[in-house]
């Protein structure tokens, strides 16, 4: 341990409270680094590992900038300021925030690989996830912004107490966590590619950065460094495009060949009666669930509520969640593109195998068909989105486990501990989810199931927590207990878990395309419900509580 006022301490301090001097410091470490692994590495890149170091080093100045805004503050005010930014965040600055948290490297490399590989109808996420945003704000978030809530938890802590509670954050953590390690290993692969270096470090360099400056700025400095992520972003991806396109063809042209390769898969949408078309069948009703999965299983999530009651007002929380939504049409339809040039070039002409795994494609496509310069930008688009996805739900998560674990079992009268097991959260987090990205295979599917325990087992509880003042905490347990038994009756081959329960539609491969997550979530609100009703004499339902916030307390 290191022992307050000692010289190694009070360095610490000096380098914490001067970003120009520690962002200094990040670009010199990644420079050295850099030095190394060019004796490692014939492939090494150093043009793209030096705009790497100068992207990072900045993103570190923005964020740990933003801690300063905390050294004064009381112990209540210190603690709304590092998870909801003072409740402060205006439109414009809520609105980039927003959209940088969901269009991730996962969202990204996600959906291009999506595209390249299973075909245009089932890269759901862009506009499954941007309808989710759009309901929450229609629905919910203005209802969330007028309790003054903290977290995403809270309504359910007013209606089942704190012991439910403590129980659905297992649900919200592993949610974050998967998705922080799918859009690390987005950023992994990407690095891997273009600068030739090692997939695993890659992964943990950028962890280690995102977590750190997270730990220092709280939400302040993932919404200011959101602004200048999703800049890069959105102008990155979209300035690859005309260089990837082939001399002569158009995106017509593109989609036409597209078409002709993928068939029916290239459309963005089934047929009507897609099951007794033979190229779906029962597919069909495994598409509809996945799409139901994404739109509802995309609001829950404290990510978004995050944003959400930091916004200054209910008609900022509801106008930047509607905003949101149509910007990550936007920032996807690039990545879509690069789907389609990449299922329709013919990679054995150019002397190449194509890309050897599926998560791949977007970096892939990069590297081989654009300038270096242009790969660079791509490269940095990538990495921005990443680093705005990952900080934000490595603080959503923490921020979760301080303020509904944490505060109401150790700390319900005292707040000045909560900034420190913060901090102490982000880490373990951040970790927990490097660990994870080291180990993963496919992006799309780390992340696509991401949405689906939250859709299947807090969906109901949260929808009811807020509409339904007859549900109580015996109700809400049983249906937690229903929703896990029937999702995982389904099986998740991405965590080796087999299918136990005979659904109907399973196919020779294994697969259930039976709508088991919509009926687990479907019969958990129900049951929540009926049992709440059954049982209010031993467990009488709970009211809301809108709460003071610190500057009405002032």
């Amino acid at each position: 341990m290191i022992q307050a006022g000692s010289p190694i301490h009070r360095f610490y301090l000096y380098v914490v409270h001067h970003p120009l001097v520690s962002s200094t410091l990040v670009f010199s470490a990644l420079l050295l680094i850099g030095l190394l692994l060019q004796n490692l590495s014939d492939e090494f890149q150093w043009p793209s590992y030096a705009v790497m170091c100068l992207f990072y080093s900045a993103m570190f100045y923005v964020g740990s900038r933003s801690g300063k805004k905390r050294e004064t503050l009381s112990d209540e005010k210190e603690v709304e300021e590092m998870i909801l930014a003072g409740r402060s965040l205006p439109l414009g600055l809520a609105l980039f925030t927003m959209t940088a948290t969901w269009v991730g490297g996962g969202f990204i490399n996600g959906t291009a690989e999506s595209v390249a590989v299973y075909g245009l109808a089932w890269a759901q996420a862009p506009w499954g996830y941007a309808l989710s945003l759009m309901f929450g704000g229609i629905f919910l978030a203005k209802k969330m912004r007028s309790y003054n809530f903290s977290t995403l938890l809270d309504p359910i802590s007013d209606r089942f107490g704190d012991k439910m509670t403590a129980l659905l954050y297992i649900p919200a953590l592993l949610g974050e966590v998967f998705w922080t390690g799918a859009v690390l290993t987005a950023l992994g692969t990407t690095f891997g590619s273009i600068l030739g270096i090692d997939f695993n470090l890659a992964i943990i360099l950028s962890a280690l950065i995102a977590i750190t400056y997270t730990a220092i700025g709280g939400m302040r400095a993932v919404a200011n460094t959101d602004v200048l992520q999703l800049g890069i972003l959105i102008v990155g991806l979209w300035l690859t495009i005309p260089f990837l396109i082939p001399d002569g063809a158009s995106l017509g042209s593109i989609y036409g060949d597209y078409k002709a390769e993928m068939g029916p898969m290239a459309n963005l949408f089934p047929p009507l009666e897609g099951w007794k078309d033979p190229n779906w069948g029962d597919s069909y009703f495994l598409w509809w669930d996945s799409a139901l999965l994404l739109i509802f299983g995309g609001i829950p999530w404290h990510v978004y509520f995050q944003r959400v009651l930091s916004s200054q007002n209910g008609q900022v929380a509801r106008w930047l969640s509607i905003g949101a939504g149509v910007l990550c049409i936007v920032a996807a339809m690039p990545a879509m593109i690069i789907g389609m040039i990449e299922a329709t070039t013919d990679w054995t002409a150019l002397g190449l195998e194509g890309p050897e795994v599926s998560a791949v494609v977007l970096p892939y496509v990069l590297q081989n068909l654009a300038p270096a310069v242009i790969a660079i930008i791509g490269l940095g688009a990538l990495a921005s989105a990443v680093m705005s996805s990952a900080d934000s739900s490595i603080l959503s998560a923490s921020s979760l486990g301080a303020w509904n674990v944490y505060r109401p079992f150790f700390a319900k009268k005292n707040h000045s501990g909560i900034p420190k097991v913060i901090k102490r959260l982000i880490w373990i987090v951040g970790i927990a989810a490097t660990l994870i990205a080291l180990q993963v295979k496919s992006v799309y599917e780390l992340w696509f199931l991401c949405s689906d325990f939250v859709y299947c087992i807090l969906f109901p509880q949260l929808i009811l927590a807020l509409f339904d003042k007859k549900t109580n905490a015996i109700g809400s347990l049983v249906g937690f207990l229903v929703a896990l038994f029937l999702r995982l009756g389904g099986g998740e081959a991405v965590l080796g878990i087999p299918t136990f329960l005979p659904y109907p539609m399973i196919g020779e491969d294994g697969v259930v395309n039976f709508p088991f997550r919509t009926t687990a979530m479907l019969s958990s609100m129900v049951t929540i419900m009926l049992v709440s009703r059954l049982t209010h004499v031993w467990s009488p339902p709970r009211p809301l509580v809108v709460r003071e916030t610190s500057s009405e307390d002032s």
